[in-house]
Protein backbone atom coordinates (compact mmCIF):
# COMPACT_ATOMS: atom_id res chain seq x y z
CA UNK A 1 0.00 0.00 0.00
CA UNK A 2 2.90 2.32 -0.14
CA UNK A 3 2.97 5.24 -2.57
CA UNK A 4 -0.89 6.39 -2.31
CA UNK A 5 -1.77 9.12 -1.15
CA UNK A 6 -5.65 9.23 -0.13
CA UNK A 7 -8.31 11.27 1.72
CA UNK A 8 -9.21 9.56 4.84
CA UNK A 9 -12.75 9.54 5.96
CA UNK A 10 -13.44 8.77 9.64
CA UNK A 11 -16.52 6.86 10.04
CA UNK A 12 -17.58 6.43 5.69
CA UNK A 13 -19.63 3.21 6.31
CA UNK A 14 -22.97 5.29 6.70
CA UNK A 15 -25.16 8.20 5.99
CA UNK A 16 -22.83 11.50 5.04
CA UNK A 17 -19.10 9.75 5.39
CA UNK A 18 -20.82 7.01 3.16
CA UNK A 19 -22.04 9.71 0.89
CA UNK A 20 -18.80 11.91 0.51
CA UNK A 21 -16.58 8.38 -0.02
CA UNK A 22 -18.50 7.51 -2.80
CA UNK A 23 -18.69 10.92 -4.85
CA UNK A 24 -14.82 11.14 -4.03
CA UNK A 25 -14.14 7.78 -5.34
CA UNK A 26 -16.61 8.34 -8.21
CA UNK A 27 -13.70 11.80 -9.00
CA UNK A 28 -10.89 9.29 -9.07
CA UNK A 29 -9.48 10.32 -5.66
CA UNK A 30 -8.28 7.82 -3.26
CA UNK A 31 -10.61 7.18 -0.35
CA UNK A 32 -9.67 5.01 2.61
CA UNK A 33 -12.90 4.96 5.11
CA UNK A 34 -12.68 3.43 8.54
CA UNK A 35 -15.75 1.54 10.49
CA UNK A 36 -16.37 0.74 13.82
CA UNK A 37 -19.26 -1.34 13.11
CA UNK A 38 -19.32 -4.07 10.27
CA UNK A 39 -21.94 -2.83 7.78
CA UNK A 40 -23.62 -4.11 4.78
CA UNK A 41 -22.21 -1.32 2.81
CA UNK A 42 -18.95 -2.29 3.17
CA UNK A 43 -18.58 -4.70 0.58
CA UNK A 44 -20.17 -2.20 -1.37
CA UNK A 45 -17.39 0.16 -0.92
CA UNK A 46 -14.89 -2.17 -1.34
CA UNK A 47 -16.23 -3.42 -4.40
CA UNK A 48 -15.52 0.55 -5.54
CA UNK A 49 -11.89 0.68 -5.02
CA UNK A 50 -12.28 2.32 -1.37
CA UNK A 51 -10.16 0.96 1.45
CA UNK A 52 -11.86 -0.27 4.77
CA UNK A 53 -10.60 -0.24 7.65
CA UNK A 54 -11.83 -1.14 11.33
CA UNK A 55 -11.12 1.37 14.23
CA UNK A 56 -12.67 2.39 17.37
CA UNK A 57 -11.85 5.74 18.44
CA UNK A 58 -13.46 5.36 21.78
CA UNK A 59 -10.58 4.15 23.13
CA UNK A 60 -6.86 5.19 23.13
CA UNK A 61 -5.33 2.05 21.59
CA UNK A 62 -7.82 1.68 19.42
CA UNK A 63 -6.80 5.31 17.96
CA UNK A 64 -3.05 4.29 18.35
CA UNK A 65 -3.74 1.63 15.90
CA UNK A 66 -5.28 3.26 13.74
CA UNK A 67 -2.34 5.55 13.31
CA UNK A 68 0.49 2.98 13.15
CA UNK A 69 -1.56 1.33 10.60
CA UNK A 70 -2.13 4.39 8.40
CA UNK A 71 2.00 5.55 9.50
CA UNK A 72 2.71 2.34 8.02
CA UNK A 73 1.19 1.87 5.00
CA UNK A 74 0.97 5.51 3.58
CA UNK A 75 3.78 8.14 3.15
CA UNK A 76 1.78 10.77 2.06
CA UNK A 77 -1.97 11.80 2.50
CA UNK A 78 -4.17 14.15 0.31
CA UNK A 79 -6.65 15.14 3.35
CA UNK A 80 -8.48 13.62 6.57
CA UNK A 81 -12.15 14.00 7.24
CA UNK A 82 -13.19 14.05 10.47
CA UNK A 83 -16.43 12.39 10.60
CA UNK A 84 -17.24 9.30 13.12
CA UNK A 85 -19.64 10.46 15.68
CA UNK A 86 -21.34 9.52 18.86
CA UNK A 87 -24.53 11.05 19.42
CA UNK A 88 -25.63 9.99 22.89
CA UNK A 89 -27.76 12.00 25.50
CA UNK A 90 -28.05 12.43 28.95
CA UNK A 91 -31.82 11.28 29.23
CA UNK A 92 -31.53 7.83 30.90
CA UNK A 93 -27.80 8.21 31.14
CA UNK A 94 -26.10 6.05 34.16
CA UNK A 95 -22.64 7.60 34.03
CA UNK A 96 -23.10 11.22 32.66
CA UNK A 97 -19.22 11.24 33.75
CA UNK A 98 -18.38 8.28 31.17
CA UNK A 99 -20.57 10.04 28.70
CA UNK A 100 -19.23 13.13 29.09
CA UNK A 101 -15.18 11.11 28.64
CA UNK A 102 -16.79 9.07 25.68
CA UNK A 103 -18.07 12.11 23.86
CA UNK A 104 -14.63 13.97 23.90
CA UNK A 105 -12.21 11.19 22.98
CA UNK A 106 -14.02 10.46 19.80
CA UNK A 107 -15.05 14.02 19.30
CA UNK A 108 -11.86 15.95 20.19
CA UNK A 109 -8.94 13.55 21.66
CA UNK A 110 -9.03 11.34 18.32
CA UNK A 111 -8.95 14.07 15.42
CA UNK A 112 -6.57 15.92 17.57
CA UNK A 113 -4.38 13.11 18.11
CA UNK A 114 -4.58 11.67 14.68
CA UNK A 115 -3.97 15.61 13.30
CA UNK A 116 -0.76 15.72 15.20
CA UNK A 117 0.41 12.21 14.07
CA UNK A 118 -0.46 12.77 10.56
CA UNK A 119 0.84 16.52 9.99
CA UNK A 120 4.49 14.83 8.31
CA UNK A 121 2.23 12.70 5.93
CA UNK A 122 0.24 16.08 4.92
CA UNK A 123 3.01 17.82 4.35
CA UNK A 124 4.60 15.84 2.60
CA UNK A 125 1.38 15.96 -0.38
CA UNK A 126 2.07 19.58 -0.10
CA UNK A 127 5.89 19.30 -0.59
CA UNK A 128 4.72 18.73 -4.20
CA UNK A 129 2.68 22.03 -4.87
CA UNK A 130 -0.22 20.73 -3.76
CA UNK A 131 -2.38 22.00 -0.74
CA UNK A 132 -3.82 19.46 1.70
CA UNK A 133 -6.80 19.52 3.60
CA UNK A 134 -8.15 18.47 7.12
CA UNK A 135 -12.37 18.71 7.96
CA UNK A 136 -13.45 18.67 11.04
CA UNK A 137 -17.49 17.64 11.02
CA UNK A 138 -19.11 19.81 13.31
CA UNK A 139 -22.46 20.67 14.57
CA UNK A 140 -24.90 23.55 14.29
CA UNK A 141 -25.53 22.70 18.46
CA UNK A 142 -22.04 24.44 18.66
CA UNK A 143 -24.09 27.83 18.13
CA UNK A 144 -26.52 27.16 20.66
CA UNK A 145 -25.88 24.05 22.58
CA UNK A 146 -28.58 21.32 23.48
CA UNK A 147 -30.46 21.04 26.49
CA UNK A 148 -30.52 16.83 25.77
CA UNK A 149 -26.98 16.33 24.54
CA UNK A 150 -24.94 18.43 26.65
CA UNK A 151 -21.96 16.04 26.38
CA UNK A 152 -22.18 15.89 22.79
CA UNK A 153 -22.60 19.94 22.16
CA UNK A 154 -19.80 20.81 23.99
CA UNK A 155 -17.65 18.09 22.39
CA UNK A 156 -18.30 19.22 19.16
CA UNK A 157 -17.93 22.92 20.20
CA UNK A 158 -14.10 21.73 21.10
CA UNK A 159 -13.75 20.07 17.66
CA UNK A 160 -15.07 23.67 16.33
CA UNK A 161 -12.13 25.04 18.13
CA UNK A 162 -9.46 22.90 17.04
CA UNK A 163 -10.19 24.14 13.51
CA UNK A 164 -8.49 27.24 14.70
CA UNK A 165 -5.91 25.81 16.61
CA UNK A 166 -4.79 23.66 13.64
CA UNK A 167 -5.29 25.97 10.90
CA UNK A 168 -2.58 28.21 12.72
CA UNK A 169 -0.44 25.58 13.13
CA UNK A 170 -0.42 23.85 9.81
CA UNK A 171 -0.63 27.15 7.33
CA UNK A 172 0.35 27.47 5.05
CA UNK A 173 0.54 23.99 3.90
CA UNK A 174 -2.87 22.01 5.34
CA UNK A 175 -5.74 23.84 5.39
CA UNK A 176 -8.29 23.28 8.29
CA UNK A 177 -11.74 23.90 8.07
CA UNK A 178 -15.07 22.76 9.48
CA UNK A 179 -18.74 21.94 8.35
CA UNK A 180 -21.10 22.69 10.54
CA UNK A 181 -24.68 20.65 9.83
CA UNK A 182 -28.06 21.05 11.03
CA UNK A 183 -30.79 18.68 9.64
CA UNK A 184 -29.34 16.85 6.31
CA UNK A 185 -31.12 13.93 6.39
CA UNK A 186 -33.79 12.08 8.51
CA UNK A 187 -33.35 8.48 9.74
CA UNK A 188 -35.75 6.35 8.82
CA UNK A 189 -37.28 5.50 12.43
CA UNK A 190 -38.18 9.10 12.34
CA UNK A 191 -42.14 9.29 12.72
CA UNK A 192 -43.94 12.02 11.21
CA UNK A 193 -44.60 14.35 14.07
CA UNK A 194 -41.05 14.77 14.39
CA UNK A 195 -40.03 15.22 10.54
CA UNK A 196 -42.31 18.19 10.89
CA UNK A 197 -41.16 19.74 13.66
CA UNK A 198 -37.69 19.36 12.91
CA UNK A 199 -38.26 20.57 9.28
CA UNK A 200 -39.79 23.84 10.47
CA UNK A 201 -36.78 24.55 12.94
CA UNK A 202 -35.08 26.21 9.58
CA UNK A 203 -35.82 28.96 7.31
CA UNK A 204 -35.92 27.27 4.53
CA UNK A 205 -37.76 24.36 5.90
CA UNK A 206 -36.97 21.31 3.85
CA UNK A 207 -34.38 18.15 4.53
CA UNK A 208 -31.86 18.84 2.26
CA UNK A 209 -29.99 15.27 1.57
CA UNK A 210 -26.77 14.14 2.20
CA UNK A 211 -25.29 15.28 -1.07
CA UNK A 212 -25.67 19.27 0.42
CA UNK A 213 -22.65 18.14 2.79
CA UNK A 214 -20.93 16.56 -0.27
CA UNK A 215 -20.76 19.62 -1.84
CA UNK A 216 -19.82 21.73 1.17
CA UNK A 217 -16.95 19.15 1.25
CA UNK A 218 -16.11 19.48 -2.62
CA UNK A 219 -16.03 23.25 -1.92
CA UNK A 220 -13.05 23.26 0.59
CA UNK A 221 -11.10 20.44 -1.42
CA UNK A 222 -10.90 22.87 -4.59
CA UNK A 223 -10.09 25.98 -2.30
CA UNK A 224 -6.85 27.86 -2.40
CA UNK A 225 -8.07 30.12 0.14
CA UNK A 226 -9.82 29.62 2.93
CA UNK A 227 -8.54 28.09 6.14
CA UNK A 228 -9.74 28.30 10.09
CA UNK A 229 -13.16 28.53 8.70
CA UNK A 230 -16.72 26.81 9.00
CA UNK A 231 -19.38 26.13 6.61
CA UNK A 232 -22.49 26.06 8.16
CA UNK A 233 -25.00 24.01 6.49
CA UNK A 234 -28.67 25.00 8.80
CA UNK A 235 -31.39 26.21 5.92
CA UNK A 236 -30.94 29.71 7.84
CA UNK A 237 -32.15 28.00 11.34
CA UNK A 238 -29.99 30.76 13.32
CA UNK A 239 -32.69 33.41 12.17
CA UNK A 240 -35.52 31.36 13.01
Amino acid sequence: MTGKMPIIITGGAQRLGLACAQALAAQDYDVLVTYRTSRDSIADLESQGIRCIQADFSTLAGVDAFIAKIQQDYQALRGIIHNASEWESEEHCEDTALLMEKMWQVHVFAPYRINLAFEALLCAKSQQGEMTDIIHMTDYVVEKGSDKHIAYASSKAGLANLTHSFAKRFAPNIKVNAIAPSLLMFHDDDDAEYRQKALHKSLLSREPGEQEGVLAVQYILDSHYMTGRTLSLDGGRHLV
